[in-house]
């Protein structure tokens, strides 16, 4: 198991601005943030619509993990230290989530709602019922 927090480690230190991060912990699981400024224990994130540029989000670096470098505009800004805007930001992590949907193969399974789930009977009977499952002599 301490290769896994060592591994970590080592990726949580190679996070620099302008990279596209996902958090780990917090409310904000999953989502993924620009890097907009690091120091030594902490990153300090900023997506343009939950957590704007004007005032990111300090999250442990080992709370987040790199999900990338981005080679779009915004990105570019943020390492040259131009002026970044939320609108940018947002256009940039848009298209990568679409560029990554294009790629994901499809979903043909269903998907089913919580209600349908729960109004299934799984029981031996039910099964025998649907003619999923044969029970007795046939």
């Amino acid at each position: 198991m301490e290769t896994d927090s060592t591994d970590r480690r080592s990726n949580s230190s190679e996070i620099a601005v302008a990279d596209i991060v996902t958090s780990l912990r917090g409310r904000d699981v999953g989502r993924e943030f620009f890097v907009v400024a690091a120091d030594d224990s902490f990153v300090y994130l900023a997506d343009g619509r939950l957590r704007r540029i004007e005032r990111p989000k300090k999250k442990k670096r080992k709370h987040v993990t790199s999900s990338g470098n981005s080679e779009a505009r915004a990105a570019e800004k943020l390492r040259g230290g131009e002026r970044v805007t939320n609108a940018e930001l947002r256009r940039a992590l848009a298209e990568r989530q679409s560029d990554a949907e294009t790629q994901a193969p499809p979903n043909d399974r269903p998907v089913e709602t919580p209600r349908e789930a729960k109004g299934k009977k799984t029981t031996a009977k039910a099964m025998a019922k649907e003619g999923g499952m044969h029970i007795g002599k046939g």
